[in-house]
């Protein structure tokens, strides 16, 4: 497994809950606007990078997206107050466990290709 990929789509994600967490952050401090315009153009620019290296698509837009709202949500609590409660945390394992269900069925498909190329 190469770990380029993920490495990258890390970046991604991190770049985002950056930007969306630093947005609410720019309501009362504008130069953090900054910040969520380099952190949405860098997490972007990875996921352009996580796909060039090869992962498909439904894979890394479905981790990217779901990472990104479960962190935004958690560290929404941490840092803003923002409820977390139980149905939003039953909802937090349901998008993990989601993510990874395509990810194991991302895995199998590619066993299959490469098996049929054999």
């Amino acid at each position: 497994m190469n770990a380029r990929p993920w490495l990258l789509l890390a970046g991604a994600i991190v770049s985002e809950v950056t930007a969306s967490l630093s947005l609410k952050a720019a309501i009362e401090r504008p130069l953090l606007y900054v910040v969520v315009a380099v952190g949405f153009v860098s997490a972007f620019a990875f996921l352009g990078a996580v796909l060039k290296a090869g992962m498909p698509l439904g894979v890394a837009y479905g981790v990217w997206g779901a990472m990104g709202v479960v962190l935004t949500a958690v560290f929404g609590a941490i840092l803003y107050g923002e409820p977390l409660t139980a149905t939003m945390g039953a909802g937090i394992a349901l998008i993990i466990a989601g993510v990874v269900t395509i990810e194991l069925g991302a895995e199998r498909a590619a066993a299959r290709r490469t098996e049929g190329a054999a």
